[in-house]
């Protein structure tokens, strides 16, 4: 249950406590184009600091909660993380099973009652919209860590760091996004930002599961250019970089629907050979039988790094939303 509309902001700029200006992100839509490039070199300058090479406590007091209503590693973790590396706190909710939750308590109930012992929250969540409607009802700020099938926002931000380390730009590349396009929030999310940097997008995925019309529609009306195929080795050898995403069983509501896309898209070793030198095949995680192991100690895997970049992304996020600046100078090695 969701529980009661708040009359409280939207997404975006808000006064935290004791003044500070914070912001909610809760889409890609919250962050312009100058806003993805500061996060991504603060969190370059960050990287000593995620990789424990020196101290630097820039969060120190303050407390991050975080409620995680659907199963999460990396997400989960990552935020923990980076809040702990940065001198900060956390506060879990937990198994869903042992919260009030199990006793009928709303989202809308559960945000007020954390916004009241954190300074920040991320929240993940089944449905759709429930990170907005979070927002509204909080008054710290809102990471979304995943709404359903709609955004993933801080999944983008560790997708774009990582891209740009490896091609040393955003612009002008062309990305191939495989697999599960229709319930995979993290392509949606990633398909908006490339678009903003005039990336070439290739949408390989079987017909049941291609990107849905509605972003298709406004992708285009953004002057992208997009090609649709159900066809993946085709697409690679011109590609710059491979996302590949697992056919969420989870997400359907019927299993044998389920089963006739399974397995359906699987990427090996051998369809690298002719591949770009700097091509980088990523993936958002856990994979199942999409990645071949094969990849792994090939040049072009970069999803475990990519994992990695998740924890100094969010450490840049997370200063940025809390109002703290990122110094242009920090000791230890990236």
């Amino acid at each position: 249950m969701m529980g009661p509309q708040s009359n409280a902001h939207r997404s975006g700029s808000l006064k935290g406590r004791g003044g500070t200006a914070v912001s909610s992100l809760i889409t890609m839509d919250d962050l312009s184009n100058d806003d993805i490039l500061d996060v991504l070199d603060a969190a370059e300058r960050l990287l000593p600091v995620a990789k424990g090479q020196t101290h630097l406590p820039l969060l120190q007091g303050k407390i991050l909660g975080n409620l995680f209503f659907e199963p999460s590693t990396r997400t989960r973790m990552s935020f923990e993380t980076a809040m702990k590396r940065l001198g900060g706190e956390v506060v879990n909710l937990g198994a869903v099973a042992s919260s009030s939750v199990v006793k009928g308590e709303t989202l809308y109930d559960t945000i007020r009652m954390v916004d009241g012992y954190a300074d920040i929250i991320a929240l993940r969540h089944p449905r759709q919209g429930a990170a907005q409607y979070a927002a509204d009802a909080a008054e710290v700020p809102i990471a979304n860590g995943g709404d359903g099938a709609g955004h993933h926002p801080t999944q983008t931000m560790l997708d774009l760091f990582t891209i740009k380390q490896a091609h040393g730009t955003l612009e002008g590349l062309r990305v191939v996004l495989a697999g599960d396009l229709r319930y995979g929030r993290t392509v949606h999310s990633l398909a908006h930002a490339l678009v903003r940097f005039n990336c070439e997008l290739v949408f390989a995925s079987p017909s049941s599961l291609r990107m849905p019309t509605e972003i298709i529609t406004d992708l285009e009306g953004h002057g992208a250019t997009i090609i649709e195929s159900d066809d993946l080795v085709n697409h690679i050898d011109d590609a710059d970089v491979i996302y590949m995403t697992r056919i969420q069983k989870e997400r359907f509501p019927d299993e044998d629907e389920y089963r006739k896309v399974a397995g359906s898209f699987t990427l090996s070793a051998a369809n690298l050979d002719s591949a770009k030198e700097g091509m980088i095949v990523m993936h958002p995680l856990p994979r199942v039988d999409e990645i071949t192991p094969d990849v792994d100690k090939t040049r072009h895997a970069r999803y475990f790094e990519q994992a990695f970049n998740g924890v100094v992304t969010r450490m840049a996020l997370l200063c940025r939303m809390l109002g703290i600046e990122v110094p242009s100078n920090i000791g230890g090695e990236a």
